[in-house]
């Protein structure tokens, strides 16, 4: 995107935030705000937050990209909707207040970020995941990507950083979470008798971490942590008899790694097919990067379409197509994929791409699913279509 253009719709959105603020009497001022922010991991964050703190008897609204529940009404999110616009969040922010909430958590992209979108909100917390490849193609250069990000922390009160992440360099003070040597390190898979891989692992000491500054005992984080339920559409186990359907959210390449990696580590020895692609207008660079993912953990791969809107996606799929066969995968015709490991091919429609992958099914097979998660919809030639993919697996199946 052109920055000067950019820069001009900035201004307009500063403006409007202003008025917002201005119009629903600054509400940020009389309730904890909570920001969240990251590449990946923000959705399971904030939903373990919201989770403990409700669980510890508080009142609490909260937005994330899969849902919001403001002043104690429920809202779907799940169609393209990140963070909302100024005028949405400062109208949700008076309602949580008259409402008599405590807490409002609040999902922060860097899009929004940047855009100014949440200026003006007073956040009594910023917490930062981490920050890996991704939206180039907005931000153009990862010094850019890391300064959005680095805006909620200087908008903070106090920031709460992963202090194992490589964008701890670039943050000068915080507190700091992480495995050892941070303000807060613990460890949670022993102290909740469940076993957690290590990128979810991140994500509940962050919510650990934000339990100990709002002044919340270990005993009650803990047995909060017990009963969570990650969000729809994360590491989704969604059918499991002769082989085995998951669905995860995954779109980057640092979220494909993590999500692959452990989907190897606990099916050893299957057989993984993943199916997946990339979103337009979001980071070209990360393409074959992707690939490369797909390809150091899974068996055979199915490239498809995820929302490539009014782009050539056979260009999005041989952009992938490079690194997978960097990783020495061959291409084949669809009719071939199944017959060989070390395989992928090339179905642009989702579910004719879903129906070759359970065609293929053998039993302990793991189909992997990545991209969409919880979405509901689908964009093609600029067009939203209803979609989902929990539901479209099932009616293969079926």
């Amino acid at each position: 995107m052109d920055f000067r253009i950019q820069n001009i719709k900035n201004v307009y959105h500063l403006f409007n935030a202003i008025v917002a603020k201005t119009i629903y009497g600054n509400p940020s001022k009389h309730i904890t705000v909570i920001g969240i922010t990251g590449t990946d991991g923000k959705t399971t964050t904030a939903s373990l937050i919201y989770h403990m703190l409700t669980s510890a008897g508080k009142k609490v609204s909260v937005i994330t990209t899969v849902s919001a529940t403001i002043a104690g009404k429920e809202f779907d999110t799940g169609f393209h909707v990140t963070t909302p616009s100024a005028f949405v969040i400062q109208k949700y922010l008076k309602q949580a207040v008259k409402h008599g909430d405590e807490y409002f958590i609040l999902e922060t992209t860097s899009h929004a970020l940047d855009q100014h979108r949440v200026f003006g909100v007073d956040f009594a917390y910023g917490i930062l995941t981490n920050i890996t490849h991704e939206h180039m193609h907005y931000h153009h250069t990862f010094e850019r990507y890391v300064a959005a990000k680095m805006k909620l922390l200087t908008q903070s009160r106090i920031s709460i950083i992963n202090k194992d992440d490589a964008s701890y360099k670039h943050i000068k003070n915080g507190k700091t979470y992480g495995l050892k040597n941070a303000d807060y390190s613990k460890d949670i898979p022993k102290h909740i008798g469940k076993e957690l891989e290590l990128y979810n692992e991140y994500n509940y000491l962050a919510a650990y971490a934000l339990g100990k500054e709002v002044g919340l005992p270990d005993e009650t984080i803990f047995k909060s942590m017990r009963s969570f339920t990650p969000p729809l559409g994360r590491m989704e186990v969604i059918y499991k008899k002769n082989y085995t359907v998951i669905v995860d959210f995954a779109h980057t390449p640092n979220g494909l790694h993590e999500a692959l990696k452990s989907i190897k580590h606990k099916y050893k020895d299957r057989r993984i097919v993943h199916l997946f692609g990339a979103a337009a207008f979001r980071d070209d660079q990360k393409r074959p990067i992707m690939g490369k993912e797909s390809a150091t953990y899974a068996n055979l791969i199915i490239i498809t379409e995820e929302d490539y809107r009014t782009e050539d996606p056979d260009h999005i799929a041989k952009q992938i197509a490079g690194g997978i066969e960097s990783k020495g995968f061959t291409h084949v015709e669809p009719s071939q994929i199944g017959n060989k490991d070390r395989e992928y091919t090339i179905i642009h429609n989702r579910k004719d791409a879903i129906r070759r992958a359970v065609s293929i099914a053998q039993k302990g097979d793991v189909i992997v699913l990545t991209g969409k998660g919880h979405e509901m919809s689908l964009n093609r030639n600029g067009k939203e279509f209803a979609w989902n993919d929990k539901e479209e697996v099932l009616n293969v199946i079926k």
